[in-house]
């Protein structure tokens, strides 16, 4: 079960008991915000793409914001096809709903995205389709093991959403 690899990931560093559950699923960025209570841009989702010698990278980006497929090809070399749900579940040891970062199957690249340094806390999933932790971004690229902050996203637009400070709901 993959939510126990994400909670023996964050035990490592102390943070297994941060790791929430909840009744209600968080399978997609409109699910999980209105479980959580959050705006769904506040939602850090991770994409699954087909990279080289059909190794997944990972791209985590805010709920609000669309793989822009110039800025990627652009960024990584390659164009941005996403991996099947099969493929995301052998790449990462999780299912689509509840694909994150941390705890993964594989050691596989995983990028950020700028869309979500406008916000001061996010709710990535942990590895189920109800779960998710609260992080800071420094936190999420420490504990993604990120490789790099990139620019690969559209849709979302900085100037207009407001930056929302630690524990601000709906």
């Amino acid at each position: 079960m993959s939510i126990t690899s994400v909670k023996e990931h964050f035990h490592r560093v102390g943070r297994a008991q941060d790791v929430r559950e909840y009744a209600t699923s968080s399978a997609t960025v409109e699910m999980a915000a209105a479980t959580i209570g959050v705006l769904p841009a506040r939602i850090a989702k991770t994409l699954s793409f087909r990279g080289a010698e059909d190794q997944a990278i990972l791209v985590v980006g805010a709920g609000d914001a669309k793989i822009d497929n110039k800025k990627f090809r652009e960024r990584f070399g390659f164009k941005a096809r996403m991996l099947t749900p099969e493929e995301v579940l052998e790449q990462t040891g999780h299912e689509i709903g509840g694909v994150c970062p941390f705890g993964l199957a594989h050691e596989l690249e995983v990028y950020l995205d700028v869309s979500m340094k406008r916000f001061t806390t996010l709710f990535p999933a942990c590895g189920s389709t109800n779960s998710a932790i609260e992080l800071t971004c420094d936190e999420l690229a420490m504990y993604s093991g990120s490789k790099d902050w990139v620019d690969v996203c559209k849709g979302w637009n900085e100037d207009e959403t407001p930056v929302l400070e630690e524990g601000t709901t709906l």
